[in-house]
């Protein structure tokens, strides 16, 4: 399976939803490089299931165990696993994620009916029989935890560089958060003054003390209202999440393979319910004139800049220094009670299929980490690959 990633860091991902654990190992962090354990928890905790109505009621803690990669007893902490930091010492890191509470027995049926939505058929298909069907096996959402390790790893290292990794909920169905996204954050990093982490921090928690991380409260109440809805009904609804990364140097990236939109999207198609990606204006450019889509260039406090951001921070696949601006669409969770047509493979007939099980009604809320995750693996791998250039 193609489960490793990136190419100044290597990222490989591995386990099922209901295999004893899952986990990851990354390579290529330089040492001496301080993590925060107890930040990188809390950025897991977003992702983890349970903590919401509005989430599965499946309870998994998802506190990683390092196995390797950092110092056993250096500066910042005692023992691996121990205290509020570990220092990198240069070799592989690697870490688990023990499964507690699984229920395999609710997946029993789809052997031989494949569910609507979700992969059983075509990796019945191409690995003859031998999949692991519980909890959707490789390729279940809950495989985003090590992604959200990793990516948590690379968060704190890029904060370290002054580039910061924002997301909110963009849209839940037909509901749009309003007002620029990329706007507010300015304004709002603007008013924080002192080390470019501890402002990105603030802001972040200042959005993430919402149920629903929004610019505008109204629109929460109504993307709420929605999500529950659906899940009295046995649905469920999809949603946009967009992203916004500051501080960004200009120069990151290459043309053709490995630009920075073909470097996101790459691990933005690693969490599973991702259907589409958009930089800057996307779709809306081939709406617009090429004098409206066009950033004029300026200056400004002698750094050059552009007068809008239709690109998304990036031209010919490279930054140009403005942030770094894309939006994720996740379609609505394929599990859902409500009966659906499925066929029966043993028998070779058309079937009804009724989804048991735990899940979520709208897989967004959860799913913000795991952009964050993508798009800071994706920069700190650019990043590196820059300053080996310098």
């Amino acid at each position: 399976m193609s489960s490793i990633y990136g190419e100044n860091i290597q990222l490989s991902v591995f386990g099922q939803s209901h295999s004893e654990a899952i986990g990851m190992a990354l390579d290529g962090i330089p040492a001496g490089q301080s993590i925060d354990i107890d930040r990188l928890n809390a950025f897991l905790a977003r992702r983890a299931p349970g903590n919401s109505e509005l989430s599965t009621p499946r309870k998994e803690a998802d506190i990683p165990e390092f196995l390797s990669g950092f110092l056993k007893n250096g500066p910042g902490q005692n023992e691996i696993g121990s205290g509020n930091a570990l220092v990198t010492c240069g070799a592989p890191i690697s870490a688990v994620i023990r499964n507690t509470n699984t229920r395999s027995k609710d997946y029993s049926e789809l052997k031989i009916t494949p569910r609507p939505g979700h992969a059983d058929y075509t990796a019945e298909v191409k690995y003859h029989g031998f999949q692991d069907y519980a909890g959707g096996g490789h390729f279940s959402g809950r495989l985003t935890a090590p992604l959200c390790i990793a990516g948590g790893i690379c968060l704190q290292l890029l904060e370290k560089e002054n580039i910061g990794i924002f997301t909110r909920i963009y849209s839940i169905g037909s509901i749009l958060d309003g007002g620029s996204f990329e706007a507010y954050l300015a304004e709002k990093l603007d008013k924080r003054s002192g080390h470019a982490a501890t402002a990105f921090q603030a802001v972040r928690e200042e959005l993430l003390s919402k149920v629903l991380p929004v610019t505008d409260d109204l629109s929460a109440q109504k993307m709420r209202d929605l999500i529950l809805r659906k899940k009295s009904e046995g649905d469920s609804v999809g949603g946009v999440i967009e992203c916004v990364v500051t501080g960004l140097p200009a120069g990151l990236g290459d043309p053709m393979f490995d630009g920075m939109e073909n470097r996101i999207s790459k691990a933005v198609f690693a969490i599973p319910a991702v259907k589409g990606i958009e930089f800057g204006a996307g779709f809306a450019a081939s709406f617009m004139t090429g004098s409206e889509n066009n950033d004029g260039f300026c200056i400004r406090e002698d750094r050059i800049e552009t007068l809008s951001n239709n690109c998304g921070g990036i031209l010919g696949g490279i930054t140009d220094g403005m942030p770094l601006v894309f939006r994720a669409a996740f379609k609505p969770t394929p599990s859902i009670a409500k009966e659906q047509q499925s066929i029966s493979l043993s028998e070779m007939k058309e079937t009804v299929l009724s989804v048991h099980g735990r899940h979520d009604p709208c897989i967004v809320p959860r799913a913000l980490p795991c952009v964050e995750a993508a798009a800071a693996l994706a920069v700190y791998d650019a990043f590196l690959g820059r300053k080996k250039e310098l």
